[in-house]
């Protein structure tokens, strides 16, 4: 069985006209690992995403997706929706190996059910997709990429505004795909999240840091990533965890 390669950033510059998004970015995401994506509204977390996900091409420099198959969970959720069930969107997971008119075999529908099951939308199969909660309409999402088996996940801002059950299940999901071998990219505002994953990457439209979550979320780091955005607690104290990072949950560009 071959060994899965990591996927390799290197020099990676993207520009929107005249605006800078990211700037010589290199880093590398390592099989079995979960990376949290921290910066302010701006700082090139969607971006970074949508190149790992083939959706922008480099203006300079490489990405390296080592033959992964990628699932990307965007930030926000497409708007107008076809008249589709929970369970039809969770298969359309399986297209993209059968093709949208190929016919499922066994393994397909396995895939689904198991999916369907780890996010915990199986009963929500039958209801029309539009008509759930914000937090079962993405754990359906969540449940459509897992579907397709991938082995990197990326998930934009996945918890933001959801119950916190939906907020244990996706987190569950980030877990068990390290387990499996998975890479998970995942951006996030908040500081505990990015505390449980493998490796967090401060972002500025630049890489400030990258490393583990102990070297990298300190104070001096966090308020060179955020600046006017990170404010100290009350009693004067600078340690991390006595940090509040302050955003808007925008969109980078």
């Amino acid at each position: 069985m071959t060994t899965p390669r990591p996927i390799r950033v290197e020099r990676l510059s993207i520009s929107y006209g005249p605006v800078t998004a990211l700037s010589d970015v290199t880093i590398e995401f390592s099989p079995g690992t979960a990376t949290a994506l921290m910066g302010a509204n701006g700082s090139g977390k969607t971006t970074l995403l949508e190149c790992l996900a083939g959706l922008l091409d480099p203006m300079t420099g490489s990405v390296d997706l080592a033959d992964h198959t990628i699932a990307y969970v965007r930030q926000h959720l497409p708007q107008g929706w076809m008249p589709l069930t929970a369970g039809e969107v969770v298969t359309m997971g399986r297209y993209g190996r059968r093709g949208l008119l190929g016919r499922l075999r066994s393994q397909d529908h396995d895939a689904v059910a198991q999916a369907a099951e780890r996010l915990g939308v199986s009963d929500l199969f039958g209801r029309q997709f539009g008509e759930l909660s914000g937090g079962q309409r993405q754990r359906v999402i969540v449940a459509q990429a897992l579907a397709s088996q991938p082995t990197a996940l990326l998930l934009d801002e996945p918890l933001t505004g959801l119950d916190i059950p939906s907020q244990e299940r996706i987190l569950a999901v980030i877990a068990a795909a390290t387990a499996d071998g998975a890479i998970v990219v995942v951006s996030t505002h908040h500081l505990d999240e990015a505390r449980h994953c493998d490796q967090v990457a401060l972002l500025a439209g630049r890489v400030v840091a990258a490393g583990r979550p102990d070297a990298v979320l300190v104070a001096e780091l966090l308020r060179e990533t955020y600046g006017p955005r990170t404010l100290g607690d009350h009693h004067g104290h600078d340690h991390p965890h006595s940090l509040l990072v302050l955003d808007d949950h925008g969109h980078d560009h």
